[in-house]
């Protein structure tokens, strides 16, 4: 009897440990692990995503992706001679077409003539302003196929299909503060800058990343100008590291450029292996610029919202996301074609989901309540599970429908049609759990306590009945007890 006694004990000392392990987890809960970026950015919007993607190049389609490709925060400033902007572009402020004279007058976005050739669906909104589009007189941005929705004025002649909507930037507003915490939370933890795991050295003519050969998520910390010492272009190379690895450089300080001649069309530079998984992460700077000859490799974070990131690299080869303005141009000493070509970014990086927003203020209750028994058992204090919900950013896809259309010849000034309620599924969708993005500022709330935790309520009927037959058998045991004693 004593050994069943102990089973029983032993039984139920295990379901009150996993009771209250499942009680701190909470339902649903997940150990720290890697991320993406906030609100499922980065990765190819799944429908028609290639694998493997295509180095550059001006064939057919390769497939369709409905991910943004480029994000600002501030204003997006075209000028000097630079080309296009492949994949889906959003700028919270104005966009302004203003190119030198002597060059090509047109500038297009979603679809490129060289790129990954991997644009948007037909119909998707190439180009969201949540301000003005701008553009110059004598010259033409292109969003044939596409959909250019503005909340503010549109002046210039724009090709594709022009919507005006003053709601147009509202699904990515949050995406601002959400990027702005991701980039701090990449380069900085509680107690300091994030640990390197590997080195970064300026050679004069390179800088050599060494990692350590081992670790998934290689971290490095650069204090310097990716540049000679003159400030002109010069190589980058990796070592030491593991293939499948996420490399996440974090530029640190207030002024910092990257001037390079590393990367190139066709993939044979080893750089360009890294680029799907390689995101340069600008934390702090007010001014960032890329430059150089190259076909720049690897996603861009610039998390300073009053930035301002100039490009001149003739492409940039992967996402970019400034939460402060951009302007793509040309080099001052000349060429033109500047580009930014849409390639996915699929590494893991650090799991930021939960750190306070840099600009949000979240509110976290959590209550606790303590059950008392009247047996001889110890005493069960229960925690109440708090419950997290996460709301990603939404993209809206649009369908056109009875729109008006303003064709490549048409000069449009003012706005020229209405707003249209989208009619497609909202984007970009977030990944699954074992991918799950860095979500927006996570909201926590505390409902009234049931004393038990969720994934232990449906018990409370079995305790229930447990104690009234215990009650039961004690009363039959007295009456019992008491019919003895009046025979006696």
């Amino acid at each position: 009897m004593r050994g069943r006694r102990g089973l029983i004990a032993l039984s139920a000392g295990s379901v009150l440990a996993m009771t209250a392990a499942l009680v701190v987890l909470g339902a649903g809960a997940r150990p720290g692990s890697a991320a993406t970026l906030p609100g499922g950015l980065g990765p190819c919007v799944p429908g028609d995503c290639p694998d493997p993607y295509p180095s550059v190049n001006n064939g057919s389609y390769a497939g369709r992706d409905n991910g943004i490709n480029l994000f600002v925060g501030g204003d997006f400033r075209v000028g000097g001679r630079a080309a296009e902007a492949e994949g889906r572009v959003v700028v919270l402020g104005d966009f302004t077409l203003a190119k030198d004279a002597g060059g090509s007058a047109v500038y297009n976005v979603g679809i490129a003539g060289v790129g990954s050739r991997v644009p948007p669906p037909d119909g998707a909104d190439f180009l969201t302003t949540g301000g003005n589009v701008t553009v110059a007189e004598g010259q033409r941005l292109l969003a044939d196929g596409g959909v250019v929705r503005h909340a503010g004025t549109a002046e210039g002649t724009i090709t594709g299909t022009v919507v005006a909507d003053p709601e147009a930037a509202t699904p990515y507003t949050d995406l601002r503060g959400q990027l702005r915490q991701a980039s701090q939370c990449y380069a900085r933890t509680e107690e300091g800058p994030r640990p390197a795991t590997g080195t970064a050295v300026n050679q004069g003519h390179q800088t050599l990343f060494t990692g350590d050969g081992t670790s998934a998520l290689q971290v490095f910390n650069v204090d310097f100008d990716i540049a000679n010492a003159g400030g002109g272009q010069q190589g980058i190379a990796f070592a030491g590291i593991p293939d499948g690895a996420t490399v996440l450089v974090n530029m640190l300080g207030a002024n910092r450029t990257i001037s390079t001649y590393s990367g190139d069309l066709d993939d044979a530079d080893p750089v360009n292996a890294l680029r799907e998984r390689l995101l340069w992460n600008f934390p702090d700077a007010t001014t960032a610029s890329i430059a150089g000859t190259a076909q720049f490799q690897g996603s861009v974070l610039v998390g300073n919202p009053d930035s301002d990131t100039t490009v001149t690299a003739p492409g940039v080869n992967g996402r970019f996301f400034s939460t402060g303005s951009l302007t793509h141009a040309s080099a001052a000493s000349g060429g033109g074609g500047q580009e930014f070509h849409a390639y996915p970014f699929d590494g893991d990086l650090p799991d930021c989901v939960g750190q306070p927003e840099p600009t949000t203020e979240t509110t976290t209750t959590t209550e606790t309540t303590t059950t008392e028994t009247t047996t001889t058992a110890p005493t069960t204090t229960e925690t109440t599970t708090t419950e997290t919900t996460t709301t990603a950013p939404t993209t809206t896809e649009t369908t056109t429908t009875g729109t008006t259309t303003t064709e490549s010849t048409t000069t449009v000034t003012g706005e020229p049609t209405e707003p249209t309620e989208p009619t497609g599924p909202t984007e970009p969708t977030g990944p699954t759990e074992s991918t799950s993005a860095v979500a927006p500022p996570v909201t926590i709330t505390s409902r009234p306590s049931t004393g038990l935790a969720d994934t232990g309520a449906s018990i409370g009927p079995a305790v229930a009945a447990g104690l009234l037959l215990l009650a039961l058998g004690l009363g039959l045991f007295a009456a019992s007890r008491l019919s003895s004693n009046r025979r006696r």
